[in-house]
């Protein structure tokens, strides 16, 4: 069974930063791509980041030049770098990773932004 586990979430205040990050288990193969999406209180869940097994990065508009997504040397781990945090990036973050038409994810992790 294919396990993705986000850690790193957690209560900050604005203008800080955290590092999320997410490791797979149970996968044979490499992911085509992860990322990064997030639901904030009343919203939709929304992409962050993604990253490709090429590593081509996108980001939201929201996030670029704050956040940085990355890979890990271990297969199908990937992170996530967030600095000078808002209120508005307070939300549930969840990883996702992509291997042909199926999409996997994980349980999620709350990041509270205090102003």
């Amino acid at each position: 069974q294919v396990q993705l586990v986000e850690s790193g979430g957690g209560l900050v205040q604005a203008g800080g930063s955290l590092r999320l990050s997410c490791v797979t288990s149970g996968m044979i193969f490499s992911f085509n791509s992860m990322g990064w999406y997030r639901r904030g209180p009343g919203t939709r869940r929304e992409l962050v980041a993604s990253i490709t097994s090429a590593g081509s990065t996108d980001y939201a508009n929201s996030v670029k030049g704050r956040f940085t997504i990355s890979r890990g040397s271990a297969v199908n781990t990937v992170y996530l770098q967030m600095n000078s945090l808002k209120p508005e990036d307070t939300a549930v973050y969840y990883c996702n990773g992509l291997r042909d038409i199926r999409s996997y994810w994980g349980q999620g992790t709350q990041v509270t932004v205090s102003s």
